[in-house]
Parts: structure tokens; sequence; C-alpha cells
């Protein structure tokens, strides 16, 4: 058996079926991106570094748009289910290749979790009868059943969620525009080159939702196209909304009534004029959660089919259902897991917690991209180079009791794999 070929069963029915045209793929990276990161992780990154965390959102848009090319050329060579868990194997060793796997389900768990909680925050004070971790919990119950039926129709439902959430965040804008006051960025960077630093890392977590494009490769109708533009246009979208929301946000009200609220943008949108704001602001949030735990579930679901083929995780997470060609099992899984991390967890430290593993991922898929052949390459060398520079310092900015889980997580996977293969054969 050789471990660099995903090992797939005889039946038929664990093919996936390629579904998601362009607009689809779009869709589910906007989705993934546009949600916990614009709506949460903007107050936690104003609270570490002040105005200055626009220099951070900024930074963290150069680096993401590195990694983002840099998966989005290996997504076209190796259109397979998995992203860098799949190109670690193939042009690295098993080694990497699982340790990408490991992280992105640790990030993606934990941040699913901590959307659905978002979710249940902004959901409740919409209707206060509702406490926020039912509602949590009922979203990803909801979402989870929602990817049962189909990546097609999960892809459509997504596409109307992300259409909702702009249309809410470019009112935000344009309603923001009028109370935005230039005294508000004052004192600027309070917390120095390290406050900003740790905002990018932080950041840097809020843009990675292009990474679901790449690991729904055997999904994609015309992979080698579809993947690389969709990409692209996912993350220049991402990084000129999140720049303009954030400015016209700190500029409202300041980084510290940012940083001071779980629900930033309701907050800044306190202050302005034009009618509705809040309540837009806040159903918007609502639904943008919706998007990520959708595309999350995905994500999540296909990285278990991708990693069982392997013998990485247990071979009945490559089970796929017959009638709608989706890995239900590890939807299944995935979901439960969600569920319980809405129940019993919190938000600060799990951002944190997976800015660090997302920014591994990447790392491994910067170093898979540099290993490439001449022929496959779609973009200069120097962008990986400036990527795997990038998540390294990205990391090392974050709290070292941050850094030491994320390791651990790494060596409880390995002791895991360990056993799963055991098991397996």
């Amino acid at each position: 058996m050789n471990p660099d070929e995903p090992q797939t069963s005889e039946n038929q029915a664990s093919d996936l079926r390629r579904d998601l045209r362009l607009v689809d793929a779009v869709g589910v990276g906007l989705g993934a991106i546009i949600g916990a990161g614009i709506f949460v992780v903007t107050g936690v990154a104003a609270d570490v570094a002040g105005p200055a965390f626009l220099i951070g959102l900024l930074i963290a848009g150069v680096a993401a748009t590195c990694n983002a090319l840099s998966s989005a050329e290996l997504a076209a060579t190796y259109p397979q289910s998995g992203g860098t868990y799949e190109y670690g194997y193939r042009l690295l060793n098993p080694a990497f290749g699982f340790s990408a796997g490991w992280m992105f389900l640790a990030s993606k768990l934990a941040a699913g979790g901590t959307v659905a909680l978002g979710f249940g925050g902004y959901f409740s004070q919409i209707f206060p009868a509702v406490p926020a971790r039912y509602a949590a919990v009922g979203a990803a119950v909801l979402l989870t059943f929602a990817n049962l039926f189909g990546i097609k129709k999960a892809g459509r439902f997504n596409t109307i969620i992300v259409s909702l959430t702009l249309l809410t965040l470019l009112y935000f804008v344009i309603s923001g525009i009028p109370s935005f006051d230039i005294n508000n960025l004052q004192p600027f960077a309070p917390k120095g080159f390290s406050g900003i630093a740790e905002s990018a890392a932080l950041l840097f977590f809020a843009y990675t939702g292009y990474a679901r494009i790449a690991t729904l490769g055997e999904e994609v109708h015309e992979p080698e196209k579809t993947i690389p533009r969709a990409v692209i246009i996912t993350i220049v979208v991402s990084v000129v909304l999140y720049i303009a929301v954030a400015l016209i946000a700190v500029g409202a009200v300041g980084a510290n009534i940012l940083a001071s609220s779980s629900s930033p943008l309701q907050e800044a949108s306190r202050v302005f004029t034009l009618p509705g704001v809040f309540w837009i602001v806040g159903i918007g949030a609502a639904t943008a959660m919706l998007g990520v735990l959708l595309s999350q579930i995905v994500g999540i679901s296909r990285m278990m089919f991708a990693m069982a083929r392997r013998n990485d995780l247990p071979r009945v997470l490559e089970h796929t259902n017959s009638k709608y060609a989706v890995p239900d099992y590890g939807i299944l899984l995935g979901g439960f897991v969600i569920v319980l991390l809405s129940i019993f967890g919190t938000i600060q430290f799990v951002i944190a917690a997976a800015a660090f593993t997302i920014l591994l991922y990447y790392g491994i898929a910067n170093i898979a991209a540099l290993k490439l052949a001449a022929e496959n390459k779609l973009y200069p060398k120097w962008i990986a180079v400036v990527g795997l520079f990038s998540c390294f310092l990205l990391a090392i900015s974050l709290r070292l009791t941050v850094i030491l889980t994320g390791l651990g997580v790494l060596i409880v996977g390995f002791i895991l794999r360990f056993i799963f293969q055991k098991l397996n054969n």
C-alpha cells in the first residue's frame, strides 16, 4: 500500500460529485471568511492593538493573499478533497500531510463552536426570549442536516446567506461614513508593533475561509480553472470589504468601545444616523454566522473523508451517502463536536488557538507550493516564500500559552493517528 496515494474503496459511492460552479465556489469562500472574522474578531484585534489593528488587518490581508495564491496553484494541480493535507502527502511526506490535516480539523472544529456561539449571541439580541446557547445548538444541528442533502443544495443556501451578509456590510459602510471622526484613531498604536503583529495573527484567522474552496477540490466543476479564480475573487473582495468596514467602525466609536463589546459592529452602529442600522447589522451578523458554520461543516467533513482514505482517521469516515454523494458520517461527527463546543465553549482563547493551528496549516501549504514542478506553477516562487515567512512571523507573535497548546494538539494527533492505523490494519 502506497501511503502517498489515497486509498478508496471499490464502492463507487465513495466518489464525490462535481456540482460547484464558480459562483458557488466563491460563495463558499466568502461564506467562510465574511462572518466571525468581521463581526467578532474585529473587537478582539482592537483590544490587542488599538486603532493600529487596521495595519494588522492589512498585513494579514497581504499574508492571506500570498497563502491564497499558493493554495490556488496547488488545488489546480491536485483537485482532490483534503487541501493541504493532500498536497503535504504528495509533495512532502506523510508527517507533513497529516500535520496539515489535523491542524485544519483542530482549527475548524474549534472555530465552528465559536461561530455557533457568535450566532447565538447576535440571535439572542434580536430575540431576547431565546437563550444564546440554545440558538447556537439549534444552528449547529440545522446546518449539519442541511449539509446532508448534497453540496449543490448546501452551496446555493450558502450563496443566499452570503448575499444578505454583503448587503448588510455595504449598508453599514455607507451609513457610517457621516459618523467617521479621525480623532477616534488616536492614540493610533498604544501597544506598539507587538500589538500590531498579534492583531495581524488573529485577523489572519479571519481571512482563511478560502481554504474551504481547496478542500472541495473533488466537487468543483473544472477545478483547474475554477479554483484559482474563486480563491482570487474571494480574497480580493474580503480584503477590500474588511478594511472598509473596520475603518468605518473604529472611526465611528474608537478602538476601546469595539474592544469592550462581543458585537463590535452593532456597537459602532449605535452612533449612525441612518435608520435601522443596529438591527440590520444584527440580522446580517446572524446570517453571516450561519454561512460560516455551514462552510465549516462542509470543510471539516471533506477533510475527515480525505484523511480516512489514508487510514489517518477511522475508515468509517470515508463513507458517503449514495443519494447525495456527501461524506455523511463525517458531517454528523463534525456537527456533533460543534454542538458540544457550542454548549461548553468560550471565544477569546479559541480564536487565538485556531489562528495558530491554521498558520501551521498554511505554512505547510507554502512549503508544498515551493515543491511544485515548474510546469505546474501558476505564480512566481517569491509568493510562496512570502507566504511561508509571514506564517512563521505571525505564529510566533501569539502568546506562548497559545503556541504550546497548539503544539500539544499536534502531538495528540500523532498519537491518535498511530492508534487509528493499528486498528485499521
